[in-house]
């Protein structure tokens, strides 16, 4: 999605030109993997977060242009709706006080935009899905208007042939269609990425699918889309909809959808592009002009654009990343379960959280995906969607010939993954300070049984008991929300309702303030 794309490319209709090219790039990374040509292991890490413009009334601003304008950083970039914007944060080594400095940089690079957006009164909001969209907010003309975005559209559209159906079936039941790949604007989320080695990356792949379930139970912050509370996370089956390629035939055939969790567990990376390659059409089928072969031949590294650019229209939850930096290639995984928000130490907390256990599952004697089935990993990650906080999820019990049991994710946390993420920041040399603040937030949201979704939720119900419409109650909730997300406090802190009218509130920190947990 971040390739850069130009509208009227003639090679768009050239697919067996770019199918030979993307074979020519798969065989250049599969010698590149036999050579041993990629970078040593720098334990980098990144992280990328989408963001909702969203005016004071709690309704969702189309300015992303205006307000990059102002902001005037390369670090803030646009996304799919015109109310969205993405910030990347540079790559950082795990190690020390790094997640305080994330934290940080967070606080500082997001106060500055939402200052910034806030003169044309669209500050920045850290949310899943933002509960006030509406179906008319995500229309095609509501998609930016930089070339790839449209391009997308139109190939997304000419694969399906019909209009997109949304079907997501919850507390309430929503069915509608669409005309364009818009409603997928709506899924805000962060993506946390992991240098690893071609050696580790299979065991660091399939530690993230084990645990994903459990990053959504945790985290999940989507439970409204389009005035209807559906799953506590929504984003996943959204998602996937509203970018299905698949026609009723297709799907009925057993063809995969470009948005899915997987079907196995991997051996290699290259496994994972070779799969890509194997099962998923081009949508944007445009050459580049690197000879990859010529390039490695004579000593240099190959960009392989073509791969990347077809990897990043296929949506595994997890995804393969390969990329070159100072003249060296390296391999990522790309994370992409979690919604955006609520605050930035809510954000720190998830991504500590999950460092730190993917590091300790990594390295474990009898890793967990040995012992849990690819079903049972899959079915956890939609039951985490569905009930979040209060998912049930089917885990191996402790011991050579202990088997398979269900577990509430909060127990399962507490009792076992808490402990292993402290072990995998300390493998990292994460100073014991960032380490026991960070998993300290996770450990009170078990406690109290307290994310986004859940206190959406209960605020939600609390504005309809006190007499509000639905779309009144939704507004309400999401100005709440935007209040509290700039105290900076973690979530599970929030009070659940509204302050009465005559009630002292405290002084406004300012935007995106440092949570003290």
């Amino acid at each position: 999605m971040g390739e850069k794309v130009e509208a009227g490319s003639s090679d768009l209709s050239d697919r067996q030109k770019y199918r030979r090219k993307l074979q020519q790039c798969l065989t250049v990374l599969e010698r590149l993997l036999a050579e041993g040509r990629f970078d040593r292991p720098k334990n980098l890490i990144g992280l990328e977060i989408e963001l909702n413009l969203v005016g004071s009334d709690g309704m969702p601003r189309m300015m992303n242009a205006e307000v990059l304008r102002r902001i005037a950083s390369g670090d803030f970039q646009t996304e799919l709706g015109m109310f969205n914007l993405e910030v990347n944060v540079a790559p950082h080594r795990l190690g020390g006080r790094v997640l305080d400095q994330l934290a940080e940089e967070l606080r500082t690079g997001l106060g500055y935009a939402h200052r910034k957006a806030s003169e044309v009164d669209a500050g920045i909001v850290m949310i899943g899905i933002l509960p006030t969209l509406t179906q008319q907010d995500v229309v095609s003309a509501n998609i930016s208007e930089v070339d790839r975005y449209a391009l997308l559209n139109d190939q997304m559209l000419a694969a399906r042939g019909e209009d997109f159906t949304l079907d997501i079936d919850g507390v309430e039941h929503l069915t509608c269609t669409a005309a364009s790949i818009a409603p997928a604007a709506a899924c805000t989320s962060v993506q946390l990425h992991l240098q690893v080695t071609p050696e580790r990356f299979p065991d660091v792949w399939n530690a993230a699918q084990s645990v994903a379930s459990v990053q959504v139970a945790l985290g999940a912050n989507a439970p409204f889309l389009f005035g209807r509370e559906l799953w506590r996370e929504s984003r996943p089956p959204l998602f996937e909809q509203a970018i299905d390629t698949r026609p009723p035939e297709l799907k009925a055939q057993g063809v995969r959808p470009r948005t899915w969790f997987g079907e196995r567990w991997t051996a290699s990376a290259y496994d994972l592009f070779e799969e890509n390659l194997r099962y998923f059409p081009a949508l944007l089928p445009i050459c580049d002009d690197e000879d990859p072969m010529r390039v490695l031949d004579a000593g240099g590294m190959p960009e392989l654009p073509e791969l990347a650019l077809h990897n990043g229209t296929v949506y595994l939850w997890n995804r393969p990343v390969y990329s070159v930096a100072d003249g060296a290639p390296h391999l990522r995984v790309e994370n992409r379960v979690l919604p955006a928000g609520p605050t930035v130490t809510d954000v720190v907390a998830n991504a500590a959280f999950y460092y730190g256990l993917v590091r300790a599952l990594a390295e474990e004697a009898r890793p967990v995906w040995t012992r849990l089935p690819f079903e049972d990993a899959a079915r956890n990650f939609e039951e985490a969607c569905r009930h979040g906080i209060e998912a049930e999820l089917r885990w191996p019990r402790p011991g050579r010939n202990g088997g398979i049991t269900t577990v509430p994710a909060v127990k399962l946390v507490r009792d076992e993954l808490l402990p292993l993420a402290a072990a995998g920041l300390d493998a990292w040399q994460v100073a014991p300070a960032d380490r026991d603040f960070y998993l300290g937030v996770i450990e009170e949201r078990c406690k109290r049984r307290v994310n986004g979704a859940s206190w959406q939720v209960e605020t939600y119900h609390r504005a309809l008991e006190a007499g509000l419409e639905r779309e009144a109650a939704l507004a309400a909730t999401t100005r709440r929300y935007a209040e509290l997300m700039h105290t900076g406090e973690p979530v599970h802190t929030w009070p659940t309702g509204f302050p009465a009218p005559s009630g002292r509130r405290r002084p406004d920190p300012g935007p995106f303030a440092t949570g003290t947990g």
